[in-house]
């Protein structure tokens, strides 16, 4: 009773405890985050103090250019009509002295007028005033005097300098998850602003993150915030994703010239889609495989060995923050071994993924090289043998490609092949519906059908490689296309070529 007592009693201190260092934790984080928001408060004020220097120092540019172009114009006019003036100032002038001069003669012929040669002096007088340059001057000038056509009146600029403010920052802008859509390897975002916020906004910013949490993001996520920057609309999507987790983190934040404003609340969509790695620990020897590849080497044997040792050990003595196993999306994955049985050998050039199919849709890709001299693509169950090739048991079901001696591509199960008259694909596309116990392959690239195994599976599957003399990569985390899904349904009453080979 009394060790019950103690139990209780030290079940409740590791209770508090933990609390304790998890609130511990949240502190340490959020001081963190203080003391990085309070340096940031210094750089990013100084970076836009030095920015708004800049815009000033660029409006006065703009000012002083204006004034030196303003003041050359007055400059030209002044010289201009200055030129015009002392012109016509000169010519009248020059006009005066000549008038006197001829009144001078006038009044001298006038004083002489009895004498013999008047008459012809009179004559002279007469011709001279006439031709006089007084008589051919315009008494009015050039040019006018007033120069107030050059002024300038920046009343309505000056008030809208007085009217300078500095830029808002832009609200927040809302994720529309209800219109968000996640399909055919894509992911489609839809947000909105509070109304008439579009004014102003240069572009949006999208972060997203994977993770195997459904909630909001947690503080310590192992995935990094991707970002995807110039979005110019309201919408995205992001296309070709391979999803290798069960969700998927997204927000967003409008930015203007100056200023980027908070990111939205982060919203989290699950990705669903079909995740495995190639299983080294169920390979042939002669295979050197990676996590989503594998090569046919014909060494094999104890190097191979060694290096599975050394990996294995690695991983074993990986800390569980940078274990491959923490981005694992099903738990169904399996470990390393099957089940204690031995690796394919002899001729069974084989490996298995790591996870299981037993229940719902899914779908995977695989690239072979085509020179392969041998390769097979499918389903088995865990239980399949280690000497046991696939296709030719009940407990396996493949695609296989034979360009040793003679071209062949058949449909196999049970040691029965069916020759498949289409011509070969560079992709192979995988889907299995573990309920309905239907198994396509589609030439992953036009998504035509190549061939279905119609059967009632009785044990959990598991995808099954085979190739010999060549190699090929597995491409998992893709969901189901739409063209496929629609294919199947239409499909799903035929019974002639897509029956099981038995």
């Amino acid at each position: 009773m009394e060790d019950q007592k103690v139990a209780r009693c030290l079940d409740e201190l590791r209770k508090i405890i933990t609390t304790l260092a998890l609130k511990n934790e949240e502190i340490q984080n959020f001081v963190y985050s203080l003391k990085q928001m309070l340096q940031n408060v210094e750089d990013n004020s100084t970076r836009v103090q030095g920015e708004l220097e800049g815009e000033f120092q660029s409006l006065y540019s703009v000012l002083d250019q204006l004034k030196e172009g303003m003041l050359m114009k007055i400059k030209q006019d002044r010289a201009s009509r200055i030129y015009e003036l002392q012109n016509q100032l000169t010519a009248c002038v020059k006009a005066l002295e000549s008038s006197e001069e001829l009144l001078e003669t006038a009044n001298q012929t006038l004083t002489a007028c009895e004498t013999d040669g008047f008459s012809q002096a009179a004559k002279e007088i007469k011709d001279c005033v006439t031709m006089a340059p007084a008589f051919r001057l315009s008494l009015k000038a050039k040019v006018t005097d007033n120069m107030s056509h050059l002024m300038v009146d920046f009343t309505q600029e000056r008030h809208l300098l007085q009217k300078l403010h500095f830029l808002p920052v832009p609200s927040t802008p809302e994720i529309m998850t209800s219109e968000c859509l996640v399909a055919d390897n894509c992911v489609s975002l839809v947000w909105k602003m509070p109304e008439e916020e579009h004014i102003g906004i240069q572009h949006y910013v999208l972060e997203h993150r994977k993770t195997n949490f459904p909630g909001p993001p947690r503080a310590k996520e192992e995935q990094p915030w991707m970002v995807v920057e110039g979005i110019k609309t309201t919408e995205y999507t992001l296309t070709c994703q391979r999803f290798d987790m069960k969700y998927m983190s997204f927000r967003v934040k409008a930015c203007n010239k100056a200023v980027s404003g908070d990111f939205s609340e982060p919203i989290t969509l699950e990705t669903p889609a079909f995740w495995f790695r190639l299983d080294s620990g169920s390979s042939h020897q002669n295979l050197r495989v990676e996590e989503t590849s594998a090569e046919w080497d014909a060494l094999g044997g104890k190097v191979q060995d060694v290096k599975n040792r050394e990996k294995e050990g690695k991983a074993r003595g990986a800390s569980p923050c940078n274990s491959p196993a923490r981005s694992v999306q099903s738990p169904k994955r399996m470990s390393s071994s099957r089940g204690g049985r031995d690796r394919f050998t002899a001729e069974s050039y084989t490996v298995l993924g790591d996870c299981l199919i037993d229940d719902g849709e899914c779908y995977w890709e695989v690239r072979y090289d085509t020179d392969s001299k041998a390769f097979a693509v499918g389903v088995s169950y865990r239980s399949l043998g280690k000497f046991d090739q696939l296709g030719k048991t009940s407990s396996s079901w493949c695609l296989h490609v034979n360009n040793w001696l003679q071209v062949a591509f058949t449909a196999k199960h049970g040691n029965k092949a069916r020759v498949l008259d289409v011509p070969l694909p560079s992709r192979i596309g995988i889907y299995c519906n573990y309920q309905e116990g239907i198994l396509s392959f589609y030439n992953a690239t036009n998504k035509q059908m190549l061939h279905t195994f119609r059967a009632k599976f009785t044990q959990p599957l598991l995808p099954a490689f085979m190739v010999w003399c060549g190699s090929f990569s597995v491409h998992p985390g893709l969901q189901v296309p739409s063209c496929v899904r629609s294919l199947q349904k239409r499909n799903s009453t035929t019974s002639s070529s897509t029956t099981s080979l038995t």
